[in-house]
C-alpha cells in the first residue's frame, strides 16, 4: 500500500505567462516550489515558510489563490504518493534565486514544458487543471 505525503505546491507565474518549476539537489524531475506540511501548520503557513527556505521569496498569504488539492505519486520517494494543496500566485517580475535543497529554477510555459522532465504532480495535475482554467 502506497504511504500518503501531504504537501503544498504553488504554481507561480509571471505576467509574461511563464510558470516556475524547482529542481531539487540530486534529482531529475522539475516540480512547483513548495514541500511537506509540519504537524500543527496550515497549508497556507506551510507554503510560506517553504517558499522563503527554497527561494528566500516572501508572499504575503493573502495573495494565494486556492486552485484545490491534488495527488500523484511522488517523484522523489517511490511507493509513496502526494496529496497536494495547491495555490496559484500571480508574481511581478522580481529576481527569483535557488536555496537550500533546490539546484535550479526555470521558467515555461505550462502549456509547452519543452524538454523539461516534470514531476508527475505537475505534469498530470498542476499544469492541466491551470490550463482548464482551474484559478
Amino acid at each position: 500500500m502506497e504511504k500518503t505525503i501531504p504537501i503544498v505546491a504553488a504554481l507561480i507565474l509571471r505576467p509574461d505567462g511563464l510558470a516556475l518549476v524547482v529542481r531539487k539537489r540530486g534529482t531529475t524531475a522539475f516540480m512547483q516550489a513548495g514541500g511537506k506540511i509540519e504537524p500543527g501548520e496550515t497549508a497556507e503557513a506551510a507554503l510560506a515558510r517553504e517558499l522563503y527556505e527554497e527561494l528566500t521569496l516572501t508572499v504575503p498569504v493573502d495573495a494565494f489563490i486556492a486552485m484545490g488539492q491534488f495527488e500523484a505519486p511522488a517523484a522523489n520517494e517511490p511507493g509513496h504518493k502526494v496529496v497536494a494543496d495547491v495555490f496559484r500566485i500571480d508574481l511581478d517580475d522580481r529576481p527569483i534565486a535557488p536555496a537550500a535543497e533546490i539546484e535550479e529554477i526555470r521558467w515555461i510555459l505550462p502549456a509547452e514544458p519543452g524538454n523539461v522532465v516534470l514531476a508527475p504532480l505537475t505534469a498530470n495535475e498542476i499544469f492541466p487543471a491551470y490550463l482548464a482554467g482551474v484559478n
